[in-house]
């Protein structure tokens, strides 16, 4: 006869093992089945971000190409975009995939809350700019149509993102702009800076850690096959053409009778102590809470700025702003763009 304590503590032991798994909600059946749809989820809307990008730059996406984007099996590729008509979000033609409009209204949302997310980190977060892209690929798939005018709200309703691709509208409308790539620029060819591919991470990587950012005037001073060197921000940069085929450039109101774009003379940093400047502005790779700070501490376009004193080691250095005296490290005053007032410039040129 089967001892009745032993039969409890089994049946009590099965029990307990069957809650864990088969519990409403928080079951660990339940939440596989949650993983695995939110897994298909954001296979999907991935798969409409890559056919939506195709389709603006006129390519043909294939599904071996699609399977290569998001790291997944040809077969496993058959099955998403079988899927995916089923839901009537693509068509499936024999040559083709081709977005309905279904599809392109689902992959304009995903894209708006992708760039709204990087545009917020980019403003109202430290995180480093080759992060962007991937916290923002990881948020962009939890975000509600509500959740994204609550954002676009928080942040002005901004029209492009940090790296100046355009954000797609509540409505689903996408602005455009004139642009080149850098590497099609003659010498003596002016712009400004304003898209910075941030796709392969590593090429983007490299072009962040050069210094330049959308919003940038630059002038193409040498363009041969092995390199492209010009002005940007006040520095003299060079680049293999195909980092520079990465940046896109528009028409500039810069002459080619104006001066060069800011030198690097006209710097905070080369102020010396009892020498006065004028703020030019802020240089476009400050961004978020540091650029916030100089505008708190009242630096802004127009604003007399005096070198007073260095510390022993020359870094940091105190400036008097607005009667107040700030002390700034050499990484934070090389931000900010300063030309001489105008009475010294007259002084000197007397």
């Amino acid at each position: 006869m089967p001892d009745p304590l032993l039969s409890l503590i089994v049946a009590a032991a099965l029990g307990g093992a069957l809650a864990l798994f088969f519990w409403p909600a928080s079951g660990l059946f339940w939440r596989w089945q949650r993983t695995r749809q939110m897994t298909e989820r954001v296979l999907i809307e991935d798969a409409l971000k890559r056919l939506y990008e195709a389709q603006i730059e006129g390519r043909c996406a294939s599904r071996a190409s699609l399977a290569a984007a998001l790291r997944i099996s040809d077969g496993q590729a058959a099955i998403l975009l079988t899927k995916m008509a089923e839901r009537q979000l693509l068509e499936l033609g024999p040559d083709a995939i081709c977005l309905t409009a279904a599809g392109t209204e689902h992959a304009l949302h995903i894209i708006r809350a992708h760039r709204l997310w990087e545009r917020y980190l980019a403003e109202e977060t430290g995180y480093a700019a080759g992060e962007w892209h991937q916290r923002a690929h990881e948020r962009e798939h939890l975000l509600s149509p509500a959740d994204l005018e609550a954002l676009a709200a928080r942040l002005n309703n901004p029209t492009y993102d940090p790296h100046g691709d355009p954000i797609p509208t509540a409505d689903g409308q996408m602005g455009v702009q004139d642009q080149r790539s850098l590497s099609d620029l003659a010498v003596g060819e002016v712009g400004r800076i304003v898209h910075l591919e941030d796709e392969p991470a590593a090429v983007y990587a490299q072009l962040v850690a050069e210094g330049l950012a959308p919003g940038m005037e630059i002038r193409v001073l040498e363009a041969t096959p092995q390199r492209i060197r010009f002005w940007a921000d006040g520095d003299e940069r060079v680049l293999a053409p195909l980092l520079a085929a990465n940046i896109s450039v528009a028409p500039s109101a810069v002459s080619e009778a104006s001066p060069q774009p800011v030198s690097p003379s006209e710097r905070l940093t080369a102020l010396k102590p009892g020498q006065e400047a004028v703020v030019a502005g802020i240089a476009p790779t400050c961004r978020g809470m540091e650029r916030r700070r100089f505008f708190d501490l009242g630096i802004l376009p127009g604003t007399r700025i005096e070198a007073v004193l260095a510390s022993p080691s020359g870094n940091p250095v105190a400036y008097r702003v607005r009667g107040a005296l700030i002390a700034l490290r050499h990484d934070q005053a090389n931000h900010i763009q300063i030309r001489q007032p105008l009475e010294q410039t007259q002084e000197a040129s007397a």
